[in-house]
């Protein structure tokens, strides 16, 4: 038998209980679930994402005075996956896009979660994102002209893509060392993209180029 195991990232316990209850339902011959932890933070969550490595997050974007979008972000730096489906009492499209952005693998609204939970957790255990029908064309519409937007702006100040890719990981707090790891080149060659990076921004520093990207709608917040 497959099995999964999921880590619960939300600050509200009865929700949490609820969706134990709903995971308990959902077993096969094929696949069961096993809730490994759960955290209220970001912090919390981190600490038990490097304990545990799930196969599964199910995480709220809300929690308290974190941010569930910072804690895809840092997900992404881990040296280890695991896929995360965000369980949001948000409809409204921005908070969908900036979610799967940061690295979301699916999106279910939670007052939804009773009929949409396990489809979301089929989808994403096959390698698939899941986005509720109602607003899949919303957001890939949103997603195309951010796109266009995007790639409109790298072509006018002459961007690369690997130094876009650079500014984007820049914006998202990484430090240089963190990038060149992350990119597999030395911390010289990321200095020597900045350089450059800020000479087609006309910035003096990463603060002002972060400002610039933002503004100029190369990267989100």
């Amino acid at each position: 038998m497959n099995a999964q195991t999921v880590l619960l990232v939300e600050d509200d316990p009865r929700y949490r209980q609820g969706m134990r209850s709903l995971l308990n339902l959902y077993s096969s011959e094929k696949t069961t679930i096993e809730v490994i932890g759960e955290a209220e933070s970001v912090e919390q969550a981190l600490s038990l994402l490097v304990q545990h490595r799930p196969t599964l997050v199910l995480l709220d974007l809300e929690l308290g005075n974190s941010n569930g979008i910072a804690f895809l972000l840092r997900l992404r730096s881990l040296p280890f996956s695991s896929k995360t489906l965000v369980l949001s009492a948000h409809e409204e499209d921005e908070w969908i896009f900036r979610a799967i952005q940061a690295g979301a693998t699916g999106y279910v609204f939670k007052h939804q979660a009773g009929t949409q939970l396990f489809e979301a957790i089929e989808a994403i255990l096959q390698s698939e994102i899941y986005l509720p029908r109602s607003v899949a064309n919303c957001f890939f519409r949103l997603f195309q002209a951010r796109e266009m937007s995007r790639l409109q702006a790298c072509q006018r100040l002459q961007l690369t893509e690997r130094e876009y890719e650079i500014l984007s990981r820049l914006a998202q707090g990484n430090s240089n060392e963190e990038i060149a790891e992350q990119l597999y080149v030395t911390v010289a060659t990321i200095k020597a993209h900045l350089t450059n990076i800020f000479d087609k921004l006309q910035v003096t520093n990463r603060a002002q180029a972060i400002v610039a990207a933002f503004k100029l709608g190369l990267v989100q917040p």
